[in-house]
Order: structure tokens, then sequence, then C-alpha cells
């Protein structure tokens, strides 16, 4: 990925809307799925054909795409672990904090801290929060059923 920054989006028919992808010093900010894109948005992005190939079925688990996790630590330290599940798999919120140190899936505040977490996400489908299957994303539910059915979890 080069190190270009900015705004980036592509329309998406598979996902019926745009997939639009921030970018800053070559590192994900943030990833979106509006009905329209920003004003002045780049289509032209290596990381916008990576997401058609995969959305075409083509694997890629995004894992060599560098990701600016600017959220608490904590939400850190469980959406690292979110990056850790293979394409194609899948687990739960309790899978995931059993995944995370010091965190217990029997414990209501650290599934609680899994879910907040998940909801925060900023970068969905680099962050591939689908892959946890009772845990909220911060897509819409649209687009987490079809990214769920690219790889037939």
């Amino acid at each position: 990925m080069d190190e270009v920054g900015g705004i980036f989006a592509r329309e998406s028919t598979y996902l019926d809307c745009y997939v639009q992808v921030g970018l800053a010093q070559g590192r994900v900010i943030s990833v979106s799925f509006p009905v329209d894109p920003e004003d002045g948005a780049g289509t032209d992005h290596d990381l916008l054909d990576r997401i058609e190939a995969y959305l075409q079925g083509e694997p890629d688990d995004f894992s060599d795409v560098t990701v600016a996790l600017t959220v608490p630590t904590d939400e850190r330290a469980v959406l690292e672990r979110v990056r850790d599940i293979p394409y194609g798999e899948a687990t739960t919120v309790e899978g995931l904090a059993r995944m995370v140190p010091g965190r217990d899936p029997e414990e209501d505040g650290d599934r609680r801290l899994v879910r907040e977490a998940l909801a925060n996400n900023p970068a969905p489908v680099f962050v591939p929060d689908h892959r946890v299957r009772n845990g909220p994303s911060s897509a819409p539910p649209g687009v987490i059923q079809k990214l769920r059915a690219v790889e037939a979890l």
C-alpha cells in the first residue's frame, strides 16, 4: 500500500452501497459504507481493488494492511485479536474474550468490553468483526450479512 492519504470510495453493487476507506500516512483509519461517498473522494486505490476482489470471492485476510486503531487501549486489544480470526472462520463474543489476555468470557464486564470494541470498530473488513457471530459491528447489518456470505460463515 502506498503512503497516499485521503478518502477513497468505490460503489459496490454487491453491497448496494459505497465502500469508503480513510487513509493517513499509509494506514487505514476508517472504513464506512455510505449510500453516497464524501465529496472529492478518490476512486482509484489498491485497497479498493482488493476489497472488490474479496467481495467477488477471492480470499484475502488483509493481514498485511496497517490499521491505525485510534480507540481506547482495552478496545484496541480486542480489535487486534479480531484480526487473528482466520478468513472463513468465526467465533463468538465469548470466544473472542478468551483470545484477549486478561479477559474472562464469564465476566459480564469483559463481554461488554468486547461488544463495545466491536461496535466501535473503525475499520470493518480490515478488522473483520463480521467473523464474530453474536457480536455487534460498526458496519450496517446488511453489509455484515453479505461479508459473512462471502466467507460462507
